[in-house]
């Protein structure tokens, strides 16, 4: 099959939906299927187009088998909702032109967010006549109102409309928690639109390293220390000041170093934290090479999901996968109710605690450094339950299942359409 993917983000970003995507994209490829990919210039996390790209309105690359369009977008390092908004126009209008260069999709699947997206993939959808897919990673505009990214009235009731929209529109509906999935059917969403399909990781890529001679640990003067780890995305839905809180409640325990690991920007508020509140036991590290993420992983004893108490059922950490794969412990500081407690819970692989609880996560972190025991316990569940759910062969297995399915309704309504035709004129005459 000949697939469009439309997604915002794409290698070379390091982190979110992008590495996702790209592991899609060049795993369908491998497994003989043609993949073109239609994206905005490389910008995430930093907001800011990455050099090689800067000052172009279209790029057009092949990697991995795989055709990759970019279209400019207009991003501000410090977007208000406007610059949002006008980051998301922007390429819904520059991406346009790219759906006519290129062969004739048999599917298009659209990544969401961000929900603009789903105007241009309606229109690529109707130019080709092939079926949409909208795969929901974040469910807004639900997830920006719950942490008070969004507050207009009239933004809020135009997002929302959009919302329906789009669910209406796509042929199919993949999301991945069961949590998205009883989100969308309280909505109006039937059931037999929605697949659930987790994300996923490369278990062959990340899997279990020693922490003894490892060469990140070495690097970060991280060595004898029990290290509690959180990297990834540092936005309002997870409140970070709660694990540098948790971080001062352990300061007596020397061996014990917290280590977060974000977007430079993002991490002077953190550091600006740290010196307020005498936190010198954690240590702040810029986002990491991709190559190197294996041996980061390995050189930690925990690693940490953090949420707000009310992300309940419209997010999902992608990290999951990720430490589950890695053969640690996680201490989620999560809703008991949330999707993200779901899976911790399901893997077997983890502690859920109260969210915005210093006191419990630190608590929690102290357990498994006492335990160590029970630390490799809660790992080799972990590792045990990413191997059985989240690996990318079983992902790559249920979207060539997916496509097929939709791809033969698809075919199956263009044959019965001109005996219609046929049986409506004879009945006309």
């Amino acid at each position: 099959m000949h697939i469009l993917i439309y997604s915002y983000n794409y290698h070379p970003e390091p982190i979110g939906i992008a590495p996702l995507m790209t592991e899609l994209a060049e795993g369908l490829v491998k497994r003989g299927h043609q993949v073109r990919v239609i994206t905005a210039m490389p910008n995430y996390p930093e907001r800011r187009i990455y050099d090689g790209y800067r000052g172009k309105w279209y790029v057009t690359e092949r990697k991995n088998g795989v055709t990759i369009q970019r279209s400019y977008v207009r991003i501000k390092s410090k977007p208000n909702l406007v610059d949002r908004l006008l980051l998301e126009l922007s390429f819904v209008f520059t991406s346009l032109p790219l759906a006519f260069k290129g062969d004739r999709p048999d599917a298009i699947i659209l990544t969401v967010p961000p929900l603009l997206g789903i105007l241009p993939a309606t229109i690529f959808s109707y130019l080709y006549n092939c079926p949409l897919i909208l795969n929901v990673q974040d469910i807004l505009p639900e997830a920006a109102v719950r942490v008070g990214l969004l507050k207009n009235k009239w933004m809020i009731r135009t997002l929302a409309a959009l919302e329906k929209f789009a669910y209406q529109t796509a042929q199919k509906i993949s999301v991945i928690a069961d949590g998205f999935s009883e989100n969308l059917v309280n909505k109006g969403v039937p059931v037999n639109k929605i697949v659930c399909i987790p994300n996923w990781v490369n278990i062959n890529f990340i899997r279990p390293l020693p922490k003894h001679d490892n060469s990140w640990r070495a690097t970060h003067q991280l060595d004898g220390k029990f290290v509690v780890l959180y990297s990834g995305n540092i936005a309002l839905t997870q409140g970070l000041e709660t694990v540098i809180e948790a971080a001062i409640c352990l300061r007596h325990i020397k061996d014990i170093v917290f280590v977060i690991v974000g977007e430079s920007r993002a991490l002077q508020r953190l550091q600006e934290y740290c010196l307020l509140n005498g936190a010198d036991n954690v240590l702040l590290l810029p986002l990491q090479p991709r190559e190197k993420l294996p041996q980061m992983l390995a050189a930690s004893d925990v690693g940490l999901i953090v949420q707000k108490h009310n992300v309940i059922s419209f997010n999902m950490p992608s990290k999951i996968p990720l430490l589950l794969a890695s053969g640690r412990p996680i201490v989620g500081s999560v809703p008991a109710s949330g999707t993200a407690a779901r899976a911790i819970a399901v893997s077997g692989g983890g502690i859920i605690v109260e969210p915005e609880s210093p006191q419990a996560l630190a608590d929690a972190v102290q357990d498994l450094y006492t335990n160590p025991n029970l630390a490799a316990k809660l790992g080799h569940i972990g590792r045990q339950f990413a191997e059985a759910n989240y690996s990318l062969e079983q992902a790559l297995d249920r979207y060539e299942l997916l496509f097929s399915q939709i791809v033969v309704n698809q075919k199956s309504i263009e044959s019965i359409l001109p005996e219609l035709d046929s049986k409506k004129s004879i009945v006309d005459g």
